[in-house]
C-alpha cells in the first residue's frame, strides 16, 4: 500500500509539476508474475526450495521424538529464518528481471514513470500507457 500511495505521489507532481505532461506506464505486476516464464521459474523455485525447507525440518522433527518444547520451538524459529531467507533472495531476483526490463521499456516509450495498476485494484484508471504485455513478451 505504501508502495502505491508513493507512486501515486510521484505521479501527482509529474503530472502538476513542471507544465508539462508526464508520459505515464501502468503495469499489472500480478498478471507478469502468472504469465512471464521467466518471472514464473523464479517463483516456482522459490516455492520449490521452500518447500524443502518444510519437509527437511517436518524430516528432522520426526527424527527427535525426543525433543523439548525448547528444541521444537528452536527449529521452527530456524525454520521461519530460512523462509524468509529465501524469500527474500528469490524476491530480490523478480525485482532485478522486472526493472531491468521496465526500464528498457520506459526508455525505448520515454517513460516518466512506471506504476503497478493492478486489475483489481486500478491506481490509474484512465490513460497511462500499459507496458504489461511488453513485459510479459519481454520475459519470455
Amino acid at each position: 500500500m505504501k508502495c502505491k500511495l508513493a507512486a501515486l505521489i510521484v505521479a501527482t507532481f509529474l503530472m502538476t509539476g513542471c507544465g508539462s505532461e508526464a508520459n505515464i506506464g501502468v503495469i499489472d505486476v500480478e498478471k507478469v508474475m502468472s504469465d512471464a516464464p521467466q518471472i514464473k521459474a523464479i517463483m516456482d523455485e522459490g516455492a520449490q526450495k521452500m518447500t524443502e525447507i518444510q519437509n527437511e525440518t517436518a524430516t528432522e522433527l520426526e527424527n527427535h521424538p525426543d525433543w523439548t518444547e525448547e528444541e521444537i520451538a528452536k527449529a521452527q524459529i530456524e525454520l521461519q529464518r530460512k523462509i524468509m531467507g529465501i524469500d527474500q533472495a528469490y524476491a530480490t531476483q523478480f525485482k532485478y528481471k522486472l526493472d531491468e526490463v521496465l526500464a528498457g521499456i520506459a526508455q525505448e516509450k520515454n517513460l516518466d514513470v512506471v506504476i503497478d495498476s493492478t486489475t483489481e485494484q486500478p491506481l490509474i484508471l484512465k490513460g497511462g500507457i500499459d507496458v504489461t504485455d511488453e513485459v510479459i513478451q519481454k520475459l519470455q
